[in-house]
């Protein structure tokens, strides 16, 4: 008798990450790099400028300030720019999970 495999698939749940605090998890956006001769850069080269441009994914609850709790001033879908954060890898992705105080503007 041949031995007989099992078909049943597993379902894998997709992770995900609520950011604890004031931090927010963004995904950056990536925007074709380009010289002003119109030369197009490779994905691996990065200037990094200190500002990057991204999504916010999810965000966290916010920060208590004399006992009070002060939410985050963005919200999940937001288009931002932000300065710094940790690169965090989830299912393959990147992004960055930030301090509230990293980001500097809402784009609108």
């Amino acid at each position: 008798m041949a031995n007989k495999k099992s078909s049943v698939k597993k379902e894998v749940k997709k992770q995900t990450i609520t950011p604890l605090g004031d931090k927010v998890l963004i995904e950056e956006l990536k925007t074709e790099q380009k010289t002003a001769s119109g030369i197009i850069l490779p994905d691996d080269y990065k200037e990094d400028k200190g500002m990057k441009e991204g999504k916010v994914i999810s965000v966290g609850p916010g920060r208590l300030v004399d006992g009070k709790l002060v939410p985050v001033a963005v919200n999940k879908g937001d288009t931002v720019f932000f300065q710094w954060g940790d690169e965090v890898k989830i299912d393959g992705q990147e992004y960055y999970l930030v301090n509230e105080s990293s980001i500097v503007a809402i784009v609108n």
